[in-house]
């Protein structure tokens, strides 16, 4: 945009130094013969300095062509001028003075109704790009490093896009062909942990606390690692850890934004319910581990390989044995991801809803659909196993069955 206005700008000055002199310099009256044979004078000079611009690169042939029409005009208005109109001066000075304001003025009114003003601003020119283009996009990308596999920019750049659009498988496995430049690197690996989390239903435990160890191992102040380590230390309900990595990390926000707001009042929670657990004589971390906590894994039966596609979404859950069906704790993945390690405590509960060591026993359920919901719908996949007691993490769950 600045680029454009600023061509613009130059040749509007180019033309208004072609145009003005003239004007601005008018003889004063006299003789009507003298006065034309002057001015005669005066066109020739102009005529020859257009074509000594054109020669030199200046100006444009089509300003030139402007510029010589406009002179054209004016030396036939001086032969068909009265001789007992003599220009004056101050004449001259008011046609300059209008010229220099009206041709701005009419420029920019004539691009405001005829030109594209949005065109000018690149933002505006990215929002129209169409999802079709963005997926030609990356599938140029993906050619390119089918070619050359060893592209390890190539392959964060692709898991940045995946995970931009949402596409957390895509995402994980680009991140993982990467290879040494994100193990070398603590916000990378921070980065790919947090899109795990995502394929896991926001759970932090598993390989992405892994990664997040090795980040901040490289880098001990690296924010978006300290944030998820946060996370998944108050996960794992260990509130004093989740306040000290969220303590390291919030000097490096900036002052009374809202980010550190957030980060300030998850800090004395943290620190608040640690404190309420050291009173009453429990330890600071991990009381969920042994009673809010179930983990294990899924996997789907061969028998019903054939029924399902990658990208099927995967839900586990517990719920109550007796009572509402309302799940307890979830978690959420694609039939790409199976057999998948998963993960269900008291941290996933919705606010004021009940808890898993609320309960003496929990069915655990993974159900495959379609749909993209939780919802029970003819045809899904499913696999459970009642009578689950807190704290077991050794389940084995298969999906071996057809809603009717």
């Amino acid at each position: 945009m600045t680029a454009f206005i600023i061509v613009a700008a130059l040749l509007l000055a180019a033309t208004l130094a072609i145009l003005l002199p003239p004007l601005w310099r008018a003889p004063p009256p006299s003789a009507s013969a003298d006065r034309r044979e002057a001015n005669l004078a005066v066109f020739r000079d102009q005529l020859a300095e257009l074509d000594r611009e054109r020669a030199e690169g200046t100006l444009g042939a089509a300003d030139v062509e402007q510029a010589r029409a406009e002179l054209q005009r004016r030396l036939l208005d001086e032969v068909e001028a009265q001789p007992a109109a003599p220009a004056t001066r101050g004449g001259g000075r008011r046609t300059a003075l209008l010229l220099l304001l009206a041709m701005p003025l009419a420029a920019a009114a004539g691009y405001a109704l005829l030109g594209n003003p949005e065109a000018l601003d690149p933002l505006q020119r990215q929002a129209r790009i169409a999802p079709e283009q963005i997926d030609a996009m990356i599938g140029s990308l993906v050619e390119k490093l089918k070619k050359n596999p060893d592209d390890g920019k190539g392959w964060v750049m692709l898991a940045r896009s995946y995970k931009v659009l949402e596409r957390y498988p895509e995402a994980a496995d680009a991140y993982a062909r990467a290879g040494n430049l994100v193990d070398q690197d603590a916000g990378l690996l921070a980065d790919y942990a947090e899109v795990l989390s995502q394929m896991h239903g926001g759970s932090l435990q598993g390989k992405a606390g892994e990664l997040i160890a090795r980040a901040l191992k490289i880098d001990p102040n690296e924010p978006q690692a300290l944030l998820l380590a946060g996370a998944a230390a108050r996960e794992r309900q260990d509130f004093a850890a989740a306040a000290e990595y969220w303590s390291r990390l919030l000097p490096q926000l900036e002052p009374d934004s809202d980010e550190a707001k957030t980060v300030a009042a998850a800090i004395g929670e943290a620190r608040e319910i640690a404190g309420a657990r050291a009173a009453a004589g429990k330890p600071a971390g991990k009381t969920g581990a042994a009673t809010g906590q179930l983990a294990g894994e899924v996997m789907l039966s061969g028998k019903l390989a054939g029924n399902v596609q990658p990208d099927d979404v995967v839900f586990v859950f517990a719920r109550a044995e007796e009572g509402p069906r309302m799940p307890l704790a979830a978690m959420r993945g694609t039939v790409a991801d199976l057999p998948l390690n998963f993960r269900l405590d008291d941290s996933m509960a919705l606010a004021g809803g009940r808890r898993i060591s609320d309960f003496a026993s929990v069915i655990v359920e993974a159900r495959i659909t379609r749909a993209g919901n939780a919802s029970t719908s003819s045809g899904d996949l499913f696999g459970r196993i009642t009578g689950v007691k807190p704290g077991n993490h050794k389940l084995r769950l298969v999906i071996d069955q057809v809603q009717p």
